[in-house]
């Protein structure tokens, strides 16, 4: 049986690491010479001292004394913030290993309260307007450039990962079925009725009227064979030639009186007529029984099926050629979309404001309902890192900065020790 994997409790990896670990230990040694001198310092000092030397050795002993022990002092301190000194339990020691999971969860309870409240971060980024610095920087055409050049990669990958009959299943589920469920009769018939009622349809009726003159003039022969064809066969030849020809000039009048005329009798009878079908699409159970009739005729067309089911194939080729192609005319749209926007958020102070209240309010919402999960990550990380090394870490990093104590120390404990002993001979 597999064994489940333990849980990392190692620190993440520090960017050179070695160099500081090598300042760490030039510090230490800076430290301890320091330690080192006025040790020797105050031997030699005590030997001259005790082999009768002038007065002024009691001073410098005084103050070497005194640095010693607030080398010694700071020694202790700066240890004992991260080991036990010279492996000694002395309580209060080891503070960062003993002391881990209390700091992290401390370090988080302080960036809840300091940086994840609602007022700070309203107020910080009221102060930093996010929206005025992103569109200035949007504005940029580089920028523009890049953030399009980003999104292009974005809809490649995921035009990409998708299979294609995942999405075909899903355009068919909700596209192809929610058309089919739903009656054509009504809405056709109300978007009939409105394109009639603003008149919208008199070219469509104009053009029909001139296609319809111009195939009876261009036509003559074939008016004349038709009436011909139709006539009696004890009809004489030329009979039929007359009456041909007079049906064809009455016929020509006709297309040419509809054509010129707008208020002619054959043009109200149509629009009548679309009136009257518009309606009944939206009202007679047999009109529209018969338009899903032949809305189902038209799904049901093999050419219909073949271009549903080549739709996405068709629009995924046209995504990816698109975003590929820089000089495109839908990355140039978007490119000049963003830069339009960009301009617009540093100038116009209403969409500014809008924006920068939305990210206020986004960011509110965010620290208002999830700050304790966001500290958690704190308290949650530091509690899995293994306290040893978490203390080698910590050291790593602050601890050439703390060696500056031990060398205070000596220093300034020298000054202290040379001034008391100086007060001391002064008044006795």
């Amino acid at each position: 049986m597999e064994q489940p994997t333990p849980a990392d409790t190692s620190l993440p990896p520090v960017p050179d690491q070695e160099g500081k670990r090598q300042a760490l230990r030039r510090m230490k040694l800076v430290a301890l010479a320091f330690l080192l001198g006025a040790t020797v310092i105050f031997l030699l000092t005590t030997w001259a001292q005790s082999a009768g030397w002038p007065g002024w050795v009691g001073y410098v002993r005084a103050a070497s004394e005194a640095g010693m022990v607030g080398a010694l002092a700071d020694w202790f301190a700066v240890t004992a913030l991260f080991r036990r000194p010279l492996g000694l339990p002395i309580p209060h020691t080891a503070i960062i290993p003993s002391k881990k999971d209390v700091i992290g969860s401390s370090l988080g309870e302080f960036v809840g309260a300091n940086f994840l409240s609602e007022q700070v971060v309203r107020d910080k980024l009221r102060r930093v307007e996010v929206s005025r610095r992103f569109g200035e920087w949007l504005a940029r055409p580089e920028n523009a450039e890049r953030v399009t050049s980003e999104l292009a990669t974005v809809v490649r990958g995921v035009v990409t990962v998708l299979k294609d009959e995942d999405v075909q299943a899903v355009m068919e589920q909700a596209v192809v079925r929610r058309v089919v469920g739903q009656p054509w009769g009504p809405p056709l018939g109300k978007l009939l009725q409105q394109v009639f009622a603003d008149g919208a349809h008199y070219k469509l009726v104009d053009l029909m009227c001139d296609r319809a003159y111009e195939w009876v003039r261009d036509n003559h022969d074939t008016v004349l064979r038709v009436v011909s064809d139709r006539a009696p066969t004890w009809s004489p030849k030329f009979v039929d030639a007359m009456l041909a020809d007079k049906v064809y000039g009455e016929v020509l009048s006709f297309a040419w009186a509809v054509k010129t005329d707008v208020n002619h009798p054959m043009r109200l009878a149509l629009d009548k007529f679309l009136g009257e079908f518009a309606a009944d699409l939206q009202n007679d159970p047999d009109t529209m029984a018969r338009a899903e009739q032949v809305k189902q005729q038209i799904l049901d067309h093999p050419d219909v099926q073949k271009l549903i089911g080549s739709a996405w194939s068709t629009a995924k080729g046209m995504l990816l050629n698109a975003a590929e192609d820089p000089s495109s005319e839908l990355r140039r749209r978007v490119r000049d979309g963003l830069r339009n926007l960009g301009e617009r958020l540093v100038s116009d102070e209403g969409l500014n404001g809008k924006v920068d209240g939305w990210v206020q309010g986004a960011a509110a919402y965010v620290v208002r309902n999830y700050s304790r999960e966001i500290t958690t990550i704190i308290t949650d990380t530091v509690e899995r890192w293994d306290a040893e090394e978490t203390s080698r870490k910590v050291e790593l990093q602050v601890g050439r900065d703390l060696q500056f104590i031990r060398i205070n120390g000596t220093v300034v404990g020298a000054l202290a020790g040379l001034v008391i002993y100086t007060v001391a001979q002064l008044l006795f």
